[in-house]
This record gives structure tokens, C-alpha cells and sequence, in this order.
């Protein structure tokens, strides 16, 4: 199981939860091609570790384990996870 960035961070792309990940796996970075093209942060569910650094300090509460999504959010697991293909 990942953790997985849901639809309150679409317009907001903070990046605080970048900048926490031990791991790298939220993307894109502001200093990336994509960043300014995209709604919002992903998080590759590959590579996440489960930490939860990333949720605990994302200012819209956009990010959960995957496990604890609610069913209307339950299509941002497969988003997050199309991002990396």
C-alpha cells in the first residue's frame, strides 16, 4: 500500500510534501518540466514506503493512505499511479 495524493491538492501543488519524502516519490518538483503543466503532485506508488511524512504536513489534507480513501477518491489511486507509466 501507497500513500496517495487526492483532489484537494488540485490548484494548490504546495510541494511541502516534497520536500519531506525520504524517498523522492512525489512528483513533479517545481524545478521540473511538468510542474507548471500539471493540476497537481502525484505520488509513485512504486517507490512510496508508506511513511506518511508527506501527509502529515500537506496544508489541504490531500494526501491518505491508499486504504483510507473514500470512495469518491478512489480514482486518484489510479492517477497517481498513471503519472509514472
Amino acid at each position: 500500500m501507497a500513500y496517495v495524493i487526492a483532489e484537494p491538492c488540485i490548484g494548490t501543488k504546495s510541494g511541502d510534501c516534497v520536500t519531506v519524502c525520504p524517498v523522492d516519490c512525489i512528483h513533479p518538483r517545481d524545478d521540473e518540466p511538468d510542474f507548471a503543466t500539471v493540476e497537481m503532485l502525484f505520488i509513485d506508488p512504486a517507490t512510496c514506503i508508506n511513511c506518511g511524512a508527506c501527509a502529515a504536513v500537506c496544508p489541504v489534507e490531500a494526501i491518505y493512505p491508499e486504504e483510507d480513501l473514500s470512495e469518491e477518491w478512489q480514482k486518484y489511486i489510479q492517477i497517481n499511479a498513471d503519472h509514472y507509466k
